[in-house]
């Protein structure tokens, strides 16, 4: 048992190399960390951390393994509820869901489960791979997934398990949805959503690029085509705008468009055809961790100044704490109890900026 109080700290680039890179900015646990902070948990009886997990990974059970220094069985624990652990280990919100429940946060801080799920998955994927992977021996039913994010990468993932066999219909050229042209490559490295979706699919998914359901095809083709049951995961990636004077002005992006360009398309790379402009100045209006994603970036692509434009307060702010001081760290300002009623247009007929 280690009685430590606080957390095993997380190795990370320093603030001032990072902001000038879209490298992860979390460096991860050697074994040696991962042990240690493995051996903080309580192992509950009533292992309220799995309540707050929506797709209830056995917590303690894989810690448990961690502790003794199994890395691989912990995956085992792991993978048999969660088909995406690398994922999940970096971008969920632990703080409000596993860890948010952890007794151990009572009087300290919580036992870092997002940071030991990270270490597993990589781990596993460093040392062992997925070569090994085989088809699972199908039920006989099949199942069509409408979307590649991670709605429908988590369905297909539950499915093919069970033995279904499964198909999945993307609208994008790419798999992985919010996954890969949401969140910044600093956040989430892409090669890792490529090597979990191509677990599932040496599992056995199939995927369809370019395949716009309801439009290509709709439900019932999916039923006609012999299909027994199809999830709908489409996900909620419409931009949603404020209705201000200038907001329609050359240089003003919405968080979707500005983030496809520069993770789905690297617009941030001069050799690729979909440039990002580089603003000497930028405002962000939010303060969720689509913001920070956007003020982080933006740092990344040179910005002298990047500002937070939030309504209410910090502490109001809906995004996770590690990705707000985590802006702060990298230059970002952040403008509390301010809302914008315009954007100035400047002498080109653009937004300032």
């Amino acid at each position: 048992m280690n009685n430590q109080m606080t957390k095993t700290p997380m190795p990370s680039q320093e603030p001032d190399v990072r902001n000038k890179n879209f490298k992860e900015v979390a460096l991860g646990y050697t074994e040696e960390m991962a042990v240690n902070e493995a051996q903080r948990c309580l192992n509950c009886k009533n292992k309220p951390c799995v309540t707050g997990c929506p797709v209830n990974v056995r917590i303690p059970d894989f810690i448990s393994k961690m502790a003794e220094g199994d890395f691989a069985g912990a995956y085992e624990v792991i993978t048999s509820t969660n088909s995406l652990p690398a994922v999940c280990g970096r971008v969920c919100p632990q703080e409000t869901q596993c860890e948010g429940k952890c007794v151990r946060g009572i009087k300290g801080e919580p036992v870092a489960v997002g940071r030991l799920e990270r270490f597993v998955a990589d781990w596993h994927r460093e040392h062992i791979g997925n070569d090994k992977v085989e088809k699972i021996p199908s039920n006989g039913k099949k199942a069509a997934v409408v979307g590649a994010g991670p709605a429908g990468l988590t369905a297909a993932g539950d499915l093919v398990n069970k033995g279904y066999e499964v198909t999945v219909f993307e609208s994008l050229h790419k798999e992985g949805g919010v996954l890969v042209y949401g969140i910044p490559e600093f956040r989430l490295p892409k090669d890792i959503v490529a090597y979990e979706i191509d677990t599932l699919r040496k599992k056995g998914v199939t995927f369809y690029h370019n395949v716009v359901v309801g439009r290509s095809l709709d439900i019932q083709d999916l039923f006609d085509e012999g299909y027994d049951a199809v999830f709908v995961g489409t996900g909620a990636g419409l931009p949603k705008f404020m209705n201000i004077e200038g907001e329609n002005l050359v240089g003003v992006y919405s968080a979707n468009e500005y983030l496809t360009r520069i993770n789905l398309m690297k617009g941030y790379l001069d050799e690729y055809d979909t440039p990002i402009k580089r603003h000497k100045q930028v405002a962000v209006v939010g303060g969720g961790n689509v913001a920070m994603d956007v003020a982080r970036s933006a740092v990344r692509l040179g910005a002298q100044k990047v500002s937070i434009v939030y309504r209410r307060r910090i502490c109001d702010m809906t995004a996770q704490d590690a990705e707000i001081a985590g802006a702060q760290a990298e230059g970002c300002e952040i403008l509390e109890l301010t809302a914008p009623v315009a954007v100035e247009v400047d002498a080109s007929g653009h937004a300032c900026g």
